[in-house]
């Protein structure tokens, strides 16, 4: 019994092992983007701020932008 949960754990941590190399490879492909972007004259850190707001439900989003303006001018930025 030992020998098939030892085997599953080993089964278990190379598959893990495998993603995290999967993981790396869409992590460098990502950045190539960005790097392509930005030769092309995108601004690369805006680029990850609109992928943000797109993750958003609209709802929440509207609110994170409300609260930021009441914050922005509560403190006089605009």
């Amino acid at each position: 019994m030992a020998d098939a949960a030892d085997d599953r754990l080993r089964l278990l941590i190379e598959r893990v092992e495998r993603l995290e190399e999967e993981k790396k490879g869409i992590q460098d492909d990502i950045k190539d983007v960005y790097a392509e972007a930005k030769a092309t004259g995108y601004d690369a850190k805006i680029m990850r701020q609109i992928i943000r707001l797109r993750k958003l439900k609209p709802d929440d989003r509207r609110e994170m932008e409300l609260l930021l303006e009441t914050y922005k001018n509560a403190l006089g930025i605009e």
